[in-house]
């Protein structure tokens, strides 16, 4: 019996069934160090064009503010979060059971919940947040920053 393909606009099939991995803990290791959590290829290209198409002052990466924002319109008091697929859990309930193991799940939970309690803290304290899946910077660009220079 073949697994019934689940239709999205990505084309990723959430049905399969979870394959063991096919490299080594210790290889697994080297690579997820590699992952970076800010200055990623689609936040730094989103950063740029959106540089183009405004000639607002914004900041990047702001430590001062809570969760951290990818972007940040001070004086209009908007944060715009730009958010992994896979690190923010993008339809997560749909693809968790292809998680190899508790730790992932755990870890992508936590994320879910720290980034609804910052956004909710955030907005309680006069701030408009906007928060934008990296599928959807990668494929309509220029429409979330459309959507940002609406907001200011």
């Amino acid at each position: 019996m073949t697994a019934q393909r689940t239709a999205n606009y990505l084309g990723r099939n959430f049905n399969k069934k979870r394959e063991p991995d096919k490299i080594s803990p210790e290889r697994r290791s080297t690579v997820m160090k590699t992952v970076r959590s800010k200055g990623t290829k689609f936040e730094t290209d989103f950063i740029a064009s959106l540089e183009k198409k405004t000639k607002k002052h914004f900041q990047v990466n702001v430590p001062y503010l809570k969760g951290k924002p990818d972007i940040v319109f001070r004086k209009y008091h908007l944060c715009v979060f730009l958010d992994s697929d896979f690190w923010h859990g993008w339809q997560y309930p749909r693809w968790k059971h292809l998680l190899k193991n508790d730790f992932w799940r755990t870890k992508i939970e936590a994320n879910r919940k720290r980034d609804k309690k910052n956004t909710a803290w955030l907005r309680r304290n006069g701030w408009i947040v906007l928060r934008i899946w990296e599928h959807s910077i990668k494929k309509y660009t220029e429409q979330q920053i459309e959507n940002i220079l609406k907001l200011l």
